[in-house]
């Protein structure tokens, strides 16, 4: 079973105020422990599977509702008490991060090793063959940059990986949830969030099964043919301007297939930047001969460039053209959670520390009174929900009177 979703945030500029970052720690400190010792670890990491849930996780802490920095934040906010020094006592982690820090699950996995519950090869083979899913396979158009993971103490798992455009200065969130083993070749999203769609190069999509199989018997067949193929086919992308006294259509290209117009997709259709690198790429795929799709994504060296080459080919020598979707299946909009302690950036209104300090009290308290007994712990829960309802309609009953 897997569940994952993405959300597209603009970038904003600012940081989180020392002050306003430490009740933030607090805040979601109580409300993951609660659910912690309500329903379990593996519950938890399920839920941040989902990017509406962990938006309005994001919002309810303070963070602003739409900034691409709420992946940043709330993954470190749950790492400063979920960790692998406390996985021990809450069965619960948060692994890598933004940055270098995401490039640290490997050694933070070794030092879990101890921990028998936890098979360690396969969170490890999920991290990496995640990577490559979202930054290989998939080519959108934003290149990765962060890369967390949250795991219960069953080894259940949850990536969350965040890439940027830096053309249209917005990040896009992919969330990734499996309790077994996933691959990147039966497209592992299942559902996609964000405003805008565009298009990808999409090679986890069911419509590029006859891709990826051509693209593993390419490159385990003469590899001298496919270096000459993806030559050939860069000279064509590098002088398509110019192409059009070939054909009738303006700006495609003519090949002895059919015409080819690089407008389709043009993060697709462009020439290769190195073809001496992807050249050593190959023979070196060659001498290793992958067995399918996954194996190949996870060689060594073996980038978006080297993959592009080669659905290139596939695409214009073979006519197996990958798939062109971007996999958004619905917006995001959990702008409502931003009201219960409003935005850092004063959207839908400053935070009111006071509201929040309410919150983390009485979240506390009701952890603490959850320890003793069933019924106080129903109870506390119960109280919980009577105060929420309570600060979200004075909320939204303010709103509409100021509107009218």
């Amino acid at each position: 079973m897997y569940i994952t979703g993405a959300s597209e945030l603009p970038l904003h500029s600012g940081h989180v105020p020392p002050y306003l970052l430490q009740y933030m720690k607090r805040l979601g400190k109580a409300i993951a422990m609660y659910i912690l010792d309500e329903f379990g670890p593996t519950t938890l990491v399920k839920r941040l599977s989902d990017p509406l849930w962990f938006q309005a996780f994001n919002n309810v802490i303070g963070m602003d509702w739409d900034s691409s920095g709420s992946t940043t934040v709330v993954l470190y906010v749950l790492k400063d008490f979920a960790n692998v020094n406390t996985f021990k006592d809450i069965g619960f982690a948060i692994l890598g991060g933004k940055g270098i820090d995401s490039r640290q699950i490997s050694e933070e996995l070794k030092a879990l090793e101890r921990y028998s519950n936890l098979d360690i090869d396969r969170l490890s083979y999920s991290s990496r063959l995640s990577a490559k899913i979202d930054g290989v396979a998939l080519q959108d158009g934003y290149t990765l940059y962060i890369h967390g993971m949250a795991i219960s103490e069953d080894s259940t798992w949850t990536i969350i990986q965040q890439g940027m455009n830096i053309n249209i200065k917005q990040a896009r969130r992919y969330h990734i949830y499996s309790s077994n083993i996933i691959t990147a070749e039966n497209d592992p999203h299942s559902g996609i969030a964000c405003n805008n769609v565009g298009v990808a190069l999409n090679l986890i999509d069911r419509e590029s099964h006859r891709a990826r199989k051509t693209i593993i018997d390419i490159v385990n067949d003469d590899v001298h043919s496919v270096i000459r193929e993806i030559a050939e086919i860069n000279r064509m992308l590098r002088r398509n301007s110019t192409l059009t006294k070939w054909i009738n259509k303006e700006h495609s290209i003519s090949t002895n297939k059919r015409y080819i117009d690089p407008n389709k997709n043009p993060l697709f259709y462009r020439p290769i930047t190195n073809l001496s690198r992807i050249e050593n790429i190959l023979r070196h795929i060659a001498s290793i001969e992958p067995k399918n799709f996954d194996e190949l994504l996870l060689m060594r060296n073996v980038g978006p460039e080297t993959i592009r080459a080669l659905a290139l080919v596939a695409d214009i020598i073979y006519s197996d053209t990958p798939s062109f979707r971007d996999p958004v299946t619905h917006a995001i909009d959990p702008f409502i959670y931003a009201y219960a302690h409003g935005g850092k950036d004063g959207i839908p209104y400053p935070i009111k520390i006071n509201v929040m300090k309410e919150s983390i009290e009485f979240l506390e308290r009701a952890i603490i009174e959850a320890k003793i007994d069933d019924k106080t712990k129903k109870d506390s829960l119960k109280r919980l929900h009577r105060l929420w309802k309570d600060i979200l309609n004075s909320i939204i009953h303010e709103k509409d009177f100021k509107d009218q």
